[in-house]
């Protein structure tokens, strides 16, 4: 999909971080924006923003959990604009902690609801509609490199399973002869608002499990370091390239690659994975 201008594009988690980074850079390529966020009030306010600097954008309440909130996503989006190209399966939370096998079952519920079922849930509602409409059309799925370079406990566990649900999705299209196309994002450190993802669990999940930290590593050590991460924008920038090109893969931050090569000689050599400290 070389073109965006007058394409419709609908991105969850779009209120801050990567997803308003993703509408910026589709305003700025022409695209119509429907923004999807749970956080009302900040949603509220991004939108209002974007379309006072004259955004084609709609704002629309959503919790990526709850099938039915996504199927009315997708057809308050079609009743808007006619039709979708692009989704953008971005929304996510951090949680989970240190053993892994310490996390309480509600940390397993809500992370897994949202940053796994909340894709599963966009492409139920998003790819039939794509299909249907037998024009280009893409989906991006943001995973992050925890989830091929591992230790991320239960956010990372999420995470590599969108990667090999994208993964199927491509071979499925490709191989069935359709129009979508499908890519993973991948990015390291960001500057975003991930490590205050408690601020939008909902009381049924209230059962915390214990710091997902290392004893060795502060919480104050970790704001400091996402402070200085890559800029969403950027990020954001190299997803409009990838849906262009149409590739698969987004790894926005490459000094990960040592950590990937490791894994898969571990597996292709049949040897038991050493941990490597960050790079």
């Amino acid at each position: 999909m070389r073109d965006l201008r007058d394409k419709v594009a609908v991105v969850t988690g779009a209120a801050s971080g990567i997803g308003r980074g993703m509408v910026e850079a589709f305003l700025d390529s022409g695209t119509r924006v429907v923004l999807s966020d749970v956080e009302e009030d900040a949603l509220a306010a991004t939108t209002a923003e974007l379309r006072a600097a004259g955004g084609d954008v709609h704002g629309i309440v959503t919790d990526v959990s709850n099938p039915d909130e996504v199927a009315a996503l997708a057809a308050a989006t079609l009743e808007r604009y006619g039709a979708v190209h692009i989704l953008c399966n971005n929304a996510g939370v951090a949680g989970g902690g240190v053993p892994s096998w310490a996390s309480t079952l509600d940390d397993w519920a809500w992370v897994l609801g949202v940053n796994l079922m909340g894709v599963v849930h966009g492409h139920r509602s998003f790819l039939p509609i794509m299909v249907e409409q037998d024009e280009e059309a893409h989906i991006v799925n943001t995973a992050s490199v925890a989830g091929v370079a591992g230790g991320s406990s239960v956010y990372g566990a999420t995470k590599s399973a969108v990667i090999a649900l994208s993964e199927t999705v491509h071979m499925e299209l490709v191989g069935g002869g359709l129009k979508p196309r499908i890519s993973v994002l991948m990015p390291g450190v960001v500057d975003t608002r991930i490590l205050d993802s408690d601020r939008n669990r909902p009381d049924r999940f209230a059962d915390v499990g214990p710091s997902s930290l290392p004893p060795e590593v502060s919480m104050d050590d970790l704001r400091q370091m996402f402070a200085h991460g890559t800029s969403p924008r950027v990020v954001a920038d190299q997803v409009l390239r990838a849906i262009r090109e149409e590739r698969l893969y987004v790894l926005t931050h490459p000094e990960w690659k040592g950590h990937i090569e490791h894994r898969m000689q571990a597996i292709l050599n049949g040897e038991n994975l050493t941990p490597l400290p960050p790079p």
